[in-house]
């Protein structure tokens, strides 16, 4: 057994190790180890004291300034306060009662300097408050070093820590496993070491752990981001090498078929982008191995269209494709507007065309029956649904192609459910997003599937203006807001009005990231539609769409809206993406502020897209100034996804990214950070594809394989993929 798996219990006393098993979920060596510092404060160069927020555990560095005994007020005895100024003369004052306050004031003495953790209290004015830490647990420096400017340019490790244990305490803990800590074998060869400058496993953790000087810092922590690029980057090169193994029937595009009538009657150009990712798809799917690909693009950039053309190669070579979409709305839509993409060749039958045909789990019994038979038998070459298609007896009689929509709402078992469905070999696969990915998360999160991107809008695309709307300080914009939708109404077009939540006592359908506050509930659709039917879009033709509704009556309300027979669709997030009514051209989001930034860049992406110029107006009480006000300005600033993307995933953490939030699991993700240290990702990406190349089994890197083993094991790499 390496020493990194050694049990903290061996390692250290039983009352340490159960208290970092308890407060911080560290239980082996390894996982010590690699709970780095937080930050690193300089004895010379006080901490700041002005970022600290109250009810938060904080450690702070400061110099002792003063120590005054004072009498209790409603009791007798006196009580010890102890004020504390750090490097830019901030205070915070130390509070200690009973016989603990004459151990503080014996060893707390004007001069002398340390570390204060404990959970902060503030007094006074709300403008100018006293923080005050009661009874914190502290650690003093050792001034009486021989050198004292030594001394105060050695870093101090500040640990993340817990309610009942102190960063000091992290740092004795590993002082102690360092000790003894011995020979580590690398996972890193040292021929990639020396490439890249790298120390070596064991001098970079002492290092980070017990730095010399801030230099010593940077060597680690360049040596550490690697690694845990590496080990990403190796699983995700070993899934996909491992998959380009695997055997699928190849599907080439025939001369003369159904997509080449298809593209004849196209009533529009393909963009250059649609025809260059259309000849990346085509390409991989003639292979004998399985594509695994993501097609991302910008909202409209037409990736549906890429899609079907997709479907239609595998049509014409003999099989068959299954569209998986997450909600019934968009599974309809999805059906519609494939069916009228297709026209006569929708049918099949003489027009030598395929059939498509929708499968979802509320249709009445008979109508699902006949569906899948459909897809049993081959009639259907089109097969769109949602999660009814995962059903055990749901059957194909020749899957080649599962286009995925909207992945991030499917686990990896729900993937790979249905491309067990293929029989022999395996089906190939479209990834689809509507969400632009930084090329970082890309290649981390994604880094088991090719890439496409389409960024090129099609030609009659509008541009869509966004303005925010700030209800509370000024109510007259609001009252515009609604005049603006009237006179889009009188000039024959339609608006959405989308609000974060479905009604009283309904769970909510958005994003909802917004920090917690103490505000009134989010508005709703029931509540927002009645206020509106009886007051500013009085007279208009307006109904109500979300995910709870009977569906028929979703089917019926989108219908009615696309054939234009309503006004305003009041509704929640189940339009976000995939909905297409060109003569929309108005995007009204209410309590915009508790939608992502992503989210909301999608929803807006529902108007202007039938030439019509688009306005979403984004509707929030909060203030200028704000952080929420200032993710929305963020949004309104800009029409690029990508950029978008990056102003979100910032607001993250990176736990979050890879969706260890949803996991339960802590992320592997200890220094590196997606959006910030691009190069280091694709220098690992780069030498782990040459690495598994030459050795996928990794047969000459026992460290390395026993460190992927050990960060990700079988859980972790699930989860990965479940992203």
């Amino acid at each position: 057994m390496s020493r990194f798996d050694e049990p903290l219990a061996k390692a250290l006393d039983p009352k340490t190790a159960k208290l970092l098993e308890t407060v911080l979920d560290l239980t082996t060596v390894g996982d010590l180890l690699r709970h780095y510092p937080r930050r690193y404060a300089e004895r010379g160069e006080l901490t700041s004291i002005d970022a600290l927020e109250v009810d938060e555990h904080a450690t702070i560095v400061g110099e002792v300034t003063r120590v005054m005994r004072k009498p209790m007020r409603n009791r007798g005895g006196t009580w010890l306060e102890v004020e504390v100024v750090d490097g830019s003369r901030n205070k915070i004052y130390l509070a200690f009662f009973g016989k603990t306050s004459h151990v503080a004031e014996s060893r707390l003495k004007p001069g002398r300097r340390g570390m204060f953790a404990g959970k902060v209290g503030a007094f006074g004015r709300s403008d100018k408050p006293r923080w005050q830490l009661a009874h914190p647990d502290f650690e003093l420096f050792d001034d009486t070093e021989d050198s004292a400017e030594e001394f105060a340019a050695t870093p101090v490790p500040i640990y993340p820590a817990g309610k009942d244990i102190t960063p000091w305490a992290i740092r004795r803990a590993v002082g102690l496993v360092l000790d003894t800590l011995g020979p580590l074998d690398d996972p890193l060869p040292a021929a990639l070491r020396g490439r890249h400058k790298l120390p070596g496993l064991a001098e970079a953790l002492v290092a980070v752990h017990r730095p010399k000087d801030f230099a010593d810092v940077k060597r680690a922590q360049k040596r550490l981001k690697f690694d845990e690029a590496f080990v990403l980057q190796s699983v995700l090169v070993r899934r996909r090498l491992a998959a380009g193994r695997l055997p699928a029937k190849p599907r080439p595009r025939a001369e003369a078929g159904v997509l080449a009538a298809f593209d004849g009657a196209l009533p529009f150009q393909l963009t250059d982008g649609q025809h260059e990712v259309g000849e990346e798809i085509a390409a991989d799917l003639a292979t004998a191995h399985p594509m695994h690909r993501l097609l991302q693009g910008e909202v409209g950039a037409g990736k549906t269209v890429v899609a079907l053309r997709a479907m239609l190669q595998v049509v014409d070579a003999g099989g068959q494709a299954a569209l998986l979409a997450p909600t019934e709305v968009l599974a309809q839509q999805h059906h519609r507007s494939i069916t009228s993409m297709l026209g006569e060749l929708a049918g099949g039958g003489m027009f030598g065309g395929t059939r498509v045909t929708l499968l979802t789990g509320s249709m009445p019994k008979p109508v699902r029956a006949a569906a899948m038979l459909e897809a049993a038998s081959g009639d259907a070459g089109i097969v769109v649904g949602t999660h009814a298609l995962l059903q055990d007896q749901m059957q194909f009689q020749d899957l080649g192609l599962v286009v995925v929509d909207e992945q991030h709402r499917f686990g990896v078992e729900q993937r790979d459910a249905l491309r067990a469905k293929a029989g022999d070999g395996r089906p190939h696969v479209l990834v689809m997003t509507a969400t632009p990915i930084p090329r970082t998360v890309a290649m981390t999160v994604f880094g088991d599937l090719e890439v496409s991107t389409l960024s090129q809008l099609p030609a009659g695309r509008a541009p869509i203006s966004t303005h925010v709307v700030p209800a509370a300080d000024k109510p007259h914009y609001l009252e515009r807001a609604w005049e603006r939708v009237r006179e889009e109404v009188g000039l024959g077009r339609q608006v959405y009005v989308v609000c974060p939540r479905i009604g009283d006592q309904e769970g909510d359908e958005g994003d909802l990231d917004a920090p917690g506050d103490e505000r009134r509930p989010p508005l709703s659709v029931t509540e927002v539609a009645a206020v509106l039917t009886q007051g500013p879009l009085a007279g208009l033709r307006l109904a109500i769409l979300h995910g709870k509704l009977p569906p028929e009556e979703k089917d019926a309300v989108m219908r009615s809206f696309a054939k234009g027979d309503l006004d305003v669709l009041v509704a929640t997030t189940v339009i976000e993406v995939g909905v297409d009514v060109p003569n929309s051209s108005v995007m009204v989001i209410m309590d915009a502020d508790r939608f992502g930034v992503s989210q909301l860049h999608q929803l807006r992406g529902r108007v202007g897209r039938g030439g019509l110029p688009g306005l979403c107006l984004l509707v929030t009480e909060f203030p200028a100034g704000t952080p929420a006000r200032g993710r929305l300005d963020a949004v309104a600033a800009t029409l690029d996804g990508f950029e978008l993307s990056r102003v979100d995933l910032e607001a993250r953490r990176e736990g979050d990214v890879l969706g260890v939030a949803q996991s339960g699991r802590r992320s592997s993700l200890k220094m590196l950070q997606l959006l910030r240290d691009e190069d280091v990702i694709v220098s690992a990406r780069e030498e782990a594809v040459q690495l598994l190349t030459e050795d996928p089994d990794l047969t000459a890197h026992p460290a390395l394989n026993m460190e992927i083993d050990r960060l990700l094991g079988d859980q972790k790499a699930e989860f990965l993929d479940k992203t």
